[in-house]
């Protein structure tokens, strides 16, 4: 916006300098250097003697004293007497016709208002257009930029933790280098490949790096760039930038978030004429319409598949789905790697375990995960990125940073220490349960305190008698605090809630109900434009039943959890102890406690017992990190 008011006041600026010179031009000549005085004293002037001679033009009179200096005064029409003043005092004097103004003069008086609004205008419709090339006249032009071989350095070496999708974009690759290759055979290489996934999983770094490693020029574009409040200005845009595109062939186009543009047809409140549809079309046509691109690949990216129109997923447009999903433990662990490159990693980082620990992370997040652990190492004034920096950075990402300013009360400690060691304890005696790998009592985010399993594994599926043995962990921490603070807290209300919805979903949708049996129970939903329609397809007789067998398994699960706690007070107490003294024990601590050891003492970086009292007013549910 300052761009703009700057560049409005150098464009008016260089009118008033216009002005001001073909001003002076005009005032030139036979008036230039004359001293202006009023037209009654130069009357005096005249009647005195002192004028020896004189010239009339148009309504101006120049005159010459009699000491040599030259004054000017404006003429009345009213002064009849002036030519018989003038021969009565001996003054000599000359009529001259006024001279026409230059034709320049005339262009600049007559047309700069007009030119001056024009030029307006243009300016401003630049603006709106991103200044781009042609002005106000380029809403058809495509916004697309281009990435030549040589400015994108992005390779398959800058990928990772997507195995799968790489070999399936390899063949474009191959047919960009060496197109006979397929040709000979017949084949044809796709025109299109649509990549979904979740955010942040390197759909656009994949799509750069197929350009990288076959060296083409790489389009991007976003699908939102193709539509403008003006119809017809997304179907232009297509257009134009197709045929760039040609013009660099073999190449490769890639439009991001493709649903902006793509979506269903005849599904809007705006007919069948709106400019999006409109968009759509034309993108349809350039894809695989009556003239052939040959050489320009389309690589769209979403992760809104299920909203696009099927015209657009055909054999011909996009031929190809390739799948990026969230990486997998060995995928985060390479992709660990490639980010560790960039910066200084002490010898203690372990990847793999940074892996396990970060289940439904995606390559966005462990970026940010790393760069994380930089920077607490940098406030640390540390050389390297050590072990410690990064749990207190994947930490801070999970559970949100530590509270450290917030005080609390001794009796709350208390119940918060025997709540966490109540789910650490249960989860450490049943079989099935993850490791445990760390409690903590420090508030972080919206929780007071944390208890984090850590998964040998990524889960795939879903088994009954683990989820049973998750619901059993997640009433330890509310059993805990009526067995040893012999009260109820707030603290547990997330609890109840993850425990109530896995059970309901056992029954109604897993069918691991022995007296349900294996029958959906849940009313049916559908998407619709604007929003859900849920149709009721389970009766009052049947949902009681529901109820009854959710029922049944909650209280299973909670009579397990407090039999397990009833005989291992013990251990409770000490990890609820150890917890006050040190505020967060790990996974070597606990398993002295639970072996009945006195646990070692914590790791450098650990914070140490502090005091504590007043607790501001409200407690905030505690939370079991999830698995």
């Amino acid at each position: 916006m300052n761009n703009m008011f700057s560049k409005a006041a150098i464009w008016v600026v260089i009118a008033l300098v216009l002005f001001t010179v073909f001003k002076q031009f005009d005032d030139r000549g036979l008036a230039g250097g004359a001293t202006p005085i009023p037209y009654s004293d130069f009357l005096d002037e005249v009647k005195a003697k002192h004028i020896k001679e004189a010239t009339i033009e148009d309504r101006t009179i120049v005159a010459t004293t009699s000491d040599g200096k030259k004054i000017k005064a404006t003429v009345t029409n009213l002064d009849r007497g002036l030519i018989g003043d003038l021969v009565n005092n001996d003054v000599k004097f000359d009529v001259k016709q006024p001279e026409p103004p230059s034709f320049l003069s005339q262009v600049f008086i007559s047309w700069f208002p007009m030119l001056l609004l024009i030029g307006v205008w243009i300016f401003f419709m630049r603006q709106m257009q991103g200044g781009g090339k042609g002005g106000a006249f380029s809403f058809g032009k495509s916004k697309a930029r281009m990435l030549d071989e040589h400015s994108n350095v992005v390779t398959f070496a800058d990928v990772a933790g997507c195995d799968e999708a790489k070999e399936e974009v390899q063949e474009l690759v191959d047919f960009l280098r060496d197109p006979t290759k397929f040709q000979k055979l017949g084949g044809r290489i796709p025109r299109g490949v649509l990549m979904v996934g979740p955010p942040g999983t390197g759909k656009t770094l994949l799509a750069r790096a197929i350009a990288g490693e076959a060296k083409v020029p790489f389009f991007t574009i976003s699908g939102s760039d193709f539509v403008e409040m003006f119809v017809g200005v997304g179907a232009s845009r297509v257009r134009d930038m197709f045929e760039n595109a040609k013009k660099h062939s073999p190449c490769i186009i890639f439009i991001d978030e493709i649903d902006a543009v793509g979506r269903h047809r005849g599904a809007g409140m705006g007919g069948g004429n709106d400019e999006r549809e409109q968009t759509l079309n034309q993108l349809l046509v350039e894809m695989d319409g009556f003239e052939a691109n040959a050489g320009v690949i389309v690589i769209a990216a979403t992760n809104r598949a299920d909203v696009l129109d099927k015209a657009l997923l055909r054999p011909g447009r996009f031929d190809r789905q390739v799948i990026v999903g969230l990486p997998d433990i060995r995928g985060r662990e390479q992709i660990l790697y490639v980010h560790m490159r960039k910066v200084p990693i002490a010898p203690d980082v372990k990847a793999d375990i940074l892996a396990r620990g970060t289940p439904g992370f995606s390559g966005a997040d462990l970026a940010n995960l790393v760069n994380e652990a930089a920077l607490f190492a940098a406030r640390r004034n540390k050389r390297l990125v050590e072990m410690q920096d990064f749990e207190d950075a994947k930490d801070k990402i999970v559970m949100g940073p530590e509270r450290k300013s917030a005080v609390m009360r001794e009796e709350e400690r208390r119940n918060t220490a025997f709540h966490e060691s109540g789910h650490a304890v249960v989860a450490k005696l049943l079989p099935k349960a993850d490791p445990v790998h760390k409690v903590t009592i420090m508030p972080r985010g919206f929780a007071l305190g944390l208890t984090w399993q850590l998964p040998e594994h990524d889960r795939v599926n879903m088994y009954k008698d683990k989820m049973l043995e998750e619901i059993a962990i997640l009433f330890g921490g509310r059993i805990a605090e009526e067995i040893f603070m012999h009260q109820m807290s707030t603290g547990a209300s997330n609890d109840f809630e993850r425990a109530t919805k896995l059970a309901r979903a056992m029954v109604t949708r897993y069918g691991m109900s022995e007296s349900l049996g294996t029958m959906v129970y849940e009313d049916t939903e559908q998407d619709a434009y604007f929003g859900r329609m849920s149709a009721k397809t389970v009766s009052e007789a049947t949902q009681q039943k529901v109820d009854t067998e959710i029922r049944s398994i909650l209280d299973g699960q909670y009579a397990l959890s407090r039999r397990l706690l009833e005989e291992n007070r013990a251990k409770v107490e000490m990890m609820a102890n150890t917890l006050l003294d040190w505020e967060t024990i790990d996974a070597d601590q606990i398993n002295d406690i639970m072996e009945g050891r006195e646990p070692r003492l914590p790791k450098a970086g650990v914070p140490t017992k502090r005091s504590s009292d007043n607790t501001p007013g409200g407690v905030t549910p505690t939370a079991t990190a999830p698995a």
